[in-house]
């Protein structure tokens, strides 16, 4: 179970690195979308490293 749990947070956090990266793809005309993608890149990386301190120790 822990490797799952850890491999959940893994992929999360990959998927916010490329969110990172894909919010400077964005033309200047669509600054809110940016910031929102790069926002929600920034919650991924947080959500990715709450899941394995505030999840596991709740599963043994």
């Amino acid at each position: 179970m822990k490797v799952v749990v850890f491999v959940v947070a893994f992929a999360i956090f990959v998927a916010s690195l490329f969110a990172f990266g894909y919010s400077f793809q964005f033309p200047d005309e669509q600054g809110l979308l940016a910031m929102a993608l790069f926002l929600a890149g920034i919650l991924g990386v947080s959500a990715s490293f709450a899941i394995p301190f505030h999840l596991l120790p709740a599963l043994d």
